[in-house]
């Protein structure tokens, strides 16, 4: 291999010294952050006999080259172009910040949530399966546990176990969260489980004991009223805390040192993070829940089928800040008026969230990622969305936004045809048996259509536009870990 000639071809392929940002290695690949990825030269490297491959993954435009020459040609490459040389990590970095915020953030998002993917997907299915049990009128007049009173225990075990996950996520997410922020996981399980403690009002129990006038326990700290309040099931206030335990947390590492470093990092951290997280954090993002809730109402209410579509648009965005718990607060009431626009409209969005990831396992060549998303496609379809948003359609990005463009239509034509729900229930597949009877059939209809566009839609995406990223993810990740096996073999053998 002519290494010099090797750079000068990749060099002229990837638009030139002026189209990288940064460049660097690994064991087998060069790592190339591109400002303009649509100046790439595909074909060329596609017909290099040098080049043993190239894909896009983690911001970073990579070209296989193959170990023991990679660095040489690096080396070439660099001094070639006069390039920005960055070490592997500092080149991870350079490319996430290509990326405008929202993309940040979703990334982010994605990173804290996959990991605790499989206990959302478990309790997914398992709230799906107890859905399938009780409810009345799928098989006839009867729930299938009225109709077989022997399995009505194992039926509430299985409720039990489903919630759980859900209603302890502040947990999953500190310890999750406060690992990504750079923070100690076990102070960030700590934080989450003091705000879901039992000596808390249930945040379920919140927006009734608010209709009911019921006085909400508080706490006097001074002078400030604070109310006693969990968050079960909540997402932002939890990443807000964790962002905040992690700061603080290294703020105080750079403060003390040794025992003193050991013995009160911890105590001040939590301290300190605990009374943000109910002081301030707590009260802030109930006042934006009741705001969000309060302005859909009146939206719907005033603006008819284009209130439809943007709650539609907005459902599954409000279903990643966990804001959506606050809306029985609002629902309720008006099904005691006649109907809820709430509840056939979020159904709506959860079917397209889960009809797209249906079409990312059918065109995933990966087996992890065809696991994943099998398991949370069937999850949303029932009515759980979390973990197909959070596994697959935010990482993956264009599954997600297909999702509410087809939610944003389903609402729109839910609008539209006045179709109200009548009983809270599992909004998926099921919904119908929570729908004004006389509006089953256009709801089903409606359904039928926002579940054939977004499959539809996504399938032409995934099998065009798409592919590359469904390709690239699951390559970048094989090479990633036979690179990671093979590092960790060198050291164990040294």
């Amino acid at each position: 291999m002519d290494h010099s000639d090797v750079a000068r071809r990749v060099l002229a392929a990837v638009g030139g010294p002026g189209n990288i940002n940064a460049a660097a290695h690994c064991a087998t690949r060069l790592r190339l952050v591109l400002a303009d990825e649509d100046k790439v030269d595909q074909a060329s490297l596609d017909n290099d006999p040098d080049v043993k491959g190239t894909f896009l993954a983690g911001g970073m435009y990579q070209i296989i080259i193959g170990p023991g020459d990679v660095d040489i040609v690096h080396d070439f490459l660099v001094g070639t172009g006069r390039l920005r040389e960055v070490s592997k990590d500092e080149a991870k970095q350079v490319a996430a910040a290509k990326d405008p915020p929202v993309m940040r953030l979703i990334k982010t998002i994605a990173d804290i949530f996959v990991p605790i993917l499989p206990a959302l997907i478990a309790g997914g299915l398992m709230m799906a399966l107890n859905n399938v049990l009780t409810a009345q009128g799928l098989f006839g007049d009867q729930s299938v546990v009225e109709m077989f009173p022997a399995i009505a225990d194992y039926a509430a075990l299985i409720n039990l176990i489903s919630a759980a996950a859900f209603a302890f996520l502040p947990v999953l997410i500190g310890f999750s969260a406060v690992k990504r922020f750079g923070g100690n996981v076990y102070l960030g399980a700590a934080m989450g489980a003091a705000m879901v403690s039992s000596g808390l009002v249930n945040a379920y129990d919140y927006g009734a004991m608010l209709e009911a006038g019921e006085t909400i326990p508080t706490w006097q700290l001074f002078g400030l009223s604070v109310e006693q309040v969990g968050y079960q099931a909540q997402v932002i206030p939890v990443l807000f805390v964790s962002f905040m335990l992690a700061w603080i947390e290294k703020r105080f590492h750079t403060i003390f040192r040794g025992t003193a470093d050991f013995l009160l990092t911890p105590l001040f951290t939590l301290l300190l993070t605990g009374f943000l997280a109910f002081v301030v954090v707590g009260p802030l993002t109930r006042i934006l829940s009741t705001g969000i809730t309060d302005g859909l109402a009146w939206t719907y209410a005033n603006t008819g089928v284009f209130g439809g579509l943007l709650f539609g648009l907005v459902y599954s965005p409000i279903v990643v800040t966990g804001l959506h718990q606050s809306f029985p607060a609002v629902e309720l009431p008006l099904i005691a008026q006649g109907g809820s626009f709430i509840f056939p409209i979020a159904a709506m969005a959860n079917v397209a969230q889960g009809a797209v990831c249906l079409a990312v396992f059918i065109l995933a060549r990966d087996a992890k990622l065809k696991g994943i998303s099998g398991a949370s496609a069937a999850s949303a379809l029932f009515g759980i969305t979390e973990p197909a948003i959070f596994g697959v359609n935010l990482r993956l990005r264009w599954p997600f936004f297909i999702g509410l463009g087809c939610a944003a239509i389903g609402g729109a034509l839910v609008a539209l045809f006045q179709i109200n729900g009548i009983a809270l229930g599992a909004a998926g597949l099921v919904g119908f048996l929570s729908i004004r009877p006389q509006d089953i059939p256009l709801f089903l209809v409606v359904q039928g259509i926002t579940v054939v566009l977004a499959f539809t839609s996504a399938m032409v995406y995934g099998s065009t536009r798409g592919k590359v990223s469904l390709a690239s993810a699951a390559v970048g990740e094989s090479i990633e870990q036979a690179e990671r096996e093979a590092e960790a073999a060198a050291v164990e053998w040294r």
